[in-house]
């Protein structure tokens, strides 16, 4: 198997434990094996731009794809929003190229988009929309849309000490006897 396969392969895997249940974000993959293109939902609040009223309102439901292409990993994804949005560093794509480097997670760039679209993460200086970009600069006080962390909590594992697991009962919770 050749490095390609083996870091796509990875990728599968880490997005599966990443992702599996995740009360923000939802991943399919849609071709490959392993996949090459992944489809994300994420249900973070970011804005979309009202066309009658020409000022941004909030919007819970975003779509992206992304595809990793034949130079990936030495390459950034292709990463793609399927939603209307109002974000100086989105536009015909989005721009992760602040954030890739070929040491990155597709796990990272999955939580990356979300901030993103969040308005954790945005830079104003290098803008896809521009109109967006002047409106974020002049009210970045309203910033974050949303604060969620879209990491997933590390699960706390309690571990007891020798004498507090002998300090239990001889017999567990069915009522069976132990030993």
């Amino acid at each position: 198997m050749n490095a390609r396969l083996r870091r796509l392969f990875a990728d599968y895997q880490t997005i599966r434990d990443e992702f599996s249940g995740h009360p923000l974000i939802d991943v399919t993959p849609l071709s490959g094996d392993p996949p090459e293109v992944y489809e994300i939902i994420y249900h973070v609040r970011g804005l979309e731009l009202d066309e009658r009223t020409g000022r941004p309102t909030e919007r819970n439901h975003h779509k992206a794809k992304i595809y990793l292409t034949q130079s990936y990993p030495r390459e950034k994804p292709k990463c793609d929003l399927e939603t209307p949005i109002f974000h100086p560093n989105f536009g015909s794509y989005i721009c992760i190229g602040d954030h890739w480097a070929a040491g990155e997670t597709l796990a990272d760039v999955i939580v990356q988009i979300g901030q993103m679209i969040q308005y954790q993460s945005y830079n104003p200086k290098s803008p896809l929309n521009g109109t967006a970009a002047q409106w974020a600069a002049q009210n970045h006080h309203l910033f974050p849309i949303d604060d969620r962390d879209l990491y997933q909590p590390e699960v706390d594992i309690e571990l007891l000490a020798d004498d507090e697991a002998d300090a239990g009962s001889d017999e567990d919770d069915l009522g069976i006897e132990l030993f």
